[in-house]
């Protein structure tokens, strides 16, 4: 029997009327968003329109949201700065009122505002918070001595670039305290004595002497002035005890007192030379 060859069929053709509806929305969709078509929407769905895969869009970056986020951090920055701050002087307060011995971080923090424990947050203890005190009221005015005791100045001047200052920047202001509480409170606790010395008097003292020592060889002082610079400044020292003590029975012109001590330290060197 012989076999019969199956002829293949044609395949079916679909009915343009399952086809081209599809093809032509898919078309206009493409075209849509090709051309940008409304922006975030789908015009078949009417639901938000999404990239294609393999198709990145990149948001333009938002200026404001930037600016915004480089100032969070300057100003918690800021809010740290104050509130240190605020911590020395509530500080200050309770030191000169209560002394060293007496003044309680407790009543610090109370005064600052603050929780105690924020206190320990920029500070190690009572001692540094004095250390820190000392440091944030006078290192400024230290380095400014030290500047000026650098300058080729004749020493009469540099005397009284340094009684001018002393008189508007320690006398005049609460840095007189931080000076009168090293005097009161020093021998008692060493540490503070030895701390004051160290990153005050001391570089003050070396930098007044380097000038004196030019000043006498140039014999605008005499010699006894370099080795013993504290004659400069020990006026301040006496003005600062007896504003504590002795003020409110006998006011005291530091500034005229000072111009006194200097119109005494140098008054022959300006006639002649100084022997």
């Amino acid at each position: 029997m012989a076999s019969r060859r199956r002829t293949p069929s044609a395949p079916q053709r679909r009915k343009p009327s399952d086809e081209a509806p599809v093809a032509a929305a898919a078309k206009a969709a493409v075209k849509v968003r090709d051309n940008g078509g409304p922006k975030g929407r789908s015009l078949t769905s009417g639901r938000p329109s999404f990239p294609a895969s393999g198709e990145r869009k990149t948001a333009a970056p938002d200026a404001s949201n930037s600016a915004s986020r480089k100032l969070v951090p300057s100003r918690r920055k800021s809010r740290s700065v104050a509130r240190r701050q605020a911590i020395l002087a509530a500080a200050l307060d309770e030191f000169s009122q209560s002394g060293f011995a007496a003044t309680r971080l407790d009543d610090v923090a109370v005064r600052a505002s603050v929780a105690k424990g924020t206190i320990y947050l920029y500070f190690r203890d009572k001692e540094s918070l004095f250390q820190e005190l000392v440091l944030d009221m006078l290192a400024p005015l230290v380095s400014r001595i030290q500047v000026l005791g650098a300058i080729e100045i004749p020493v009469r001047v540099l005397a009284e670039r340094m009684a001018e200052l002393f008189v508007r920047e320690v006398y005049e202001t609460r840095r007189k305290d931080v000076m009168r509480l090293i005097l009161l409170e020093g021998r008692r606790f060493p540490n503070l004595a030895e701390f004051y010395y160290r990153e005050v008097l001391a570089p003050v003292l070396t930098a007044v002497r380097a000038n004196l020592k030019c000043a006498v060889a140039r014999g605008e002082a005499a010699p006894g002035l370099a080795r013993f610079p504290q004659i400069l400044v020990a006026p301040g020292l006496i003005a600062v005890i007896w504003s504590g003590l002795f003020d409110a029975y006998e006011p005291l012109d530091v500034r005229a007192m000072m111009e006194t001590q200097i119109e005494l330290l140098f008054a022959r060197a300006g006639e002649g030379g100084a022997t």
